[in-house]
């Protein structure tokens, strides 16, 4: 286990050597990122060997030995995590120097189309503002609505009222008069449906809109 152990860790140094070689314009990146990347495998595939070890370690010396196991897969995550990192930041730096050689190359004619999308956030601004805007006359439609339900609700009660007199004054039966009475409670019903339904879209305009 102790050479094994040792081995691991000088895979480990060799990695932090490779990392300050990294820094360097003469050296080749991606061959170091592939070697760094080999040790790291490496270092992975001991580290588990060594966990499987550490049942063969007297108990007396065994949170010792695993104490230094545990030190050793801290340092891999670490450089594992510091690989990624630099990784992504070539990629993002490649990425850039691309757009930039396309947009320095690019030719442009008399009669050619010269708008370039430089600004992504304004084009999410604009996105959102028609959003906005969308949501906004959805919402005075349903405004419009509702206003047109409060109206035919009160035309409604004026006319149940001219009914009531005219049938108080014609004499209509109970029966006759239970059948109105019946035809405003569901028209009542009706319009508060709509209400719900209207606000339902609303909702989900701006749930899926905007949110």
């Amino acid at each position: 286990m102790e050479a094994l152990y040792f081995q691991t860790n000088n895979l480990i140094q060799q990695v932090q050597q490779c990392f300050q070689h990294l820094n360097s314009v003469r050296v080749d990146s991606v061959s170091v990122e592939a070697d760094i990347q080999t040790k790291l495998t490496a270092v992975n595939a001991n580290c588990d060997r060594l966990d499987v070890l550490l049942y063969k370690v007297p108990v007396a010396q065994r949170p010792s030995a695993k104490m230094r196991v545990d030190q050793l897969k801290y340092d891999m995550r670490h450089l594992q995590a510091a690989l990624k990192l630099y990784q992504e930041k070539r990629a993002r730096r490649e990425l850039e120097f691309a757009e930039r050689e396309s947009l320095l190359n690019k030719r442009f004619t008399a009669n050619s189309d010269t708008s370039i999308d430089i600004d992504y956030s304004l084009q999410h601004n604009n996105a959102m503002h028609n959003a906005h805007q969308g949501v906004d006359e959805m919402i005075w439609t349903g405004s419009s609505i509702l206003d047109g339900l409060r109206n035919q609700r009160e035309t409604l009660k004026g006319a149940r009222r001219r009914i009531m007199d005219i049938g108080s004054t014609l004499g209509l039966s109970n029966q006759t008069m239970k059948m109105i009475e019946r035809r405003l409670v569901e028209d009542k019903h009706v319009m508060l449906g709509g209400m719900i339904v209207t606000l339902l879209i609303m909702w989900c305009v701006i749930y899926f809109l905007v949110l």
